[in-house]
């Protein structure tokens, strides 16, 4: 007979001993040690690691450049949060969730700090008319694609990959549930991809690109 888990009435963070990825995230936000993001040449600032999610806005960049968006010049620099590089004080002071990716846009006046990859996708499609339908229902279709990734992602890696590959103990009911889940998401997918050429109808949009590495996760 399995020891049944009984919810504490008050909840206290207890580190799992030797597991890594268990222990990055803490119930405080903000910093936890004094360190500047280094600062390349170019307009554009993208702090960030080769993930699935992380790997979006790289993606948009280049494509940009590809299109002859030359004013797209960034320099990519790393955040390894295997080692908490999220919870330097410079990249809190871009990203007070400690999340990658997140961007710093010096093309302006003002630096301008964007984080959450859906937001940066959209900043930068916005900001250079690329890859984003102006308006209507084309428009409509492509946000709406995009936010289900963003709605869609946290089931397969945080829900089923951590529960899979990287919890303490392998549990049925989890595994399950959030297998489940992905199963379903993806036959969303496959059913809209049937249909269209590219997930929100007939023009290669940011949503692509979110879906594509999200769904890799």
């Amino acid at each position: 007979m399995t020891n049944e888990y009984v919810p504490p009435k008050v909840w206290k963070n207890e580190p799992s001993a030797g597991n890594q990825w268990a222990n990055i995230n803490r119930p405080e936000a903000g910093a936890r040690f004094d360190k500047d993001l280094p600062v390349g040449e170019h307009p554009f600032q993208l702090y960030s690691l080769g993930t699935p999610n992380g790997q979006k806005v790289t993606i948009l960049f280049e494509e940009l450049l590809a299109a002859g968006v030359s004013e797209a010049e960034y320099d990519a620099h790393l955040i390894k949060i295997g080692d908490s590089d999220q919870f330097s004080s410079g990249f809190v002071g871009v990203n007070p969730n400690s999340k990658i990716p997140a961007l710093v846009d010096n093309s302006g006046s003002e630096p301008v700090n964007v984080f959450e990859s859906a937001s940066i996708l959209v900043h930068l499609a916005e900001k250079f008319g690329k890859f984003l339908p102006e308006s209507g229902a084309a428009r409509t279709q492509a946000f709406n694609w995009l936010f289900w990734a963003q709605g869609s992602a946290p089931f397969l890696g945080g829900g089923f990959g951590h529960f899979y590959a990287y919890a303490d103990e392998k549990q049925e009911y989890p595994i399950n549930r959030f297998a489940m889940e992905a199963k379903r998401q993806l036959d969303v997918l496959n059913k809209q991809l049937a249909n269209n050429a590219y997930i929100s109808g007939d023009e290669y949009t940011i949503a692509d690109m979110a879906i594509w590495l999200g769904t890799a996760a």
